[in-house]
């Protein structure tokens, strides 16, 4: 039987693109978004908590959250409408890629979904108006365990293609990093 999803490691230790293999006809399409025989390889933990955001406006910026140990989370999101560019930062302690960030453009077209490792902070700008994510996630949310990254860090140099509308003050609010941060420790599931 062909496989239905397509694996594509990136530079990042851990980090894939996943990309469906559509059926077409004259009906529309079908795709397969998860199938644990075609993950094996990478998808590594029980589905804990799936999230859905909506989100209204186009410029919109979400992120760049993660959570510590223990209950550092694995995420594999796809965008079920709309579009978005989906950045991670790697933040694990002693990785070669430290610091360093990857950006995806996710779309309802496209199709893509992106599986990120523990270790990484998260975020995204949306691209169009009432963009949609789904999430799965390898553990539940943990308020206490959360961190977060500042979206215009310049040790992080991103980026972002639109101007920068509607981030919460929480987000907005996150420190700036110092030459102390040192990175994050994860364990292996």
């Amino acid at each position: 039987m062909d496989k239905k999803l397509s694996i594509i490691p990136t530079e990042f230790s851990g980090l894939y693109i996943i990309e469906p293999n559509l059926f077409e006809d004259e009906r529309g399409a079908f795709g397969r978004l998860f199938c644990e025989d075609e993950l094996k390889d990478i998808f590594k933990f029980n589905i804990k908590q799936i999230n859905h955001s909506l989100t209204k406006e186009k410029g919109t910026v979400r992120g760049l959250h993660f959570q510590y140990e223990p209950y550092a989370e694995i995420k594999m999101v796809k965008c079920i409408k709309g579009a978005v560019l989906d950045v991670v930062v790697d933040i694990r302690k002693d990785s070669p890629t430290f610091l360093q960030h990857f950006s995806v453009e996710l779309t309802e077209q496209n199709q893509k979904m992106i599986y990120i490792p523990k270790g990484f902070a998260h975020g995204f700008q949306t691209l169009k108006d009432n963009t949609e994510l789904l999430y799965l996630h390898s553990t539940v949310y943990t308020p206490s365990n959360e961190g977060a990254l500042n979206i215009d860090d310049p040790l992080l140099n991103i980026k972002w293609p639109l101007n920068i509308i509607n981030l919460s003050a929480r987000d907005e609010t996150h420190p700036y990093l110092t030459d102390e941060f040192e990175g994050v420790e994860v364990n292996e599931l």
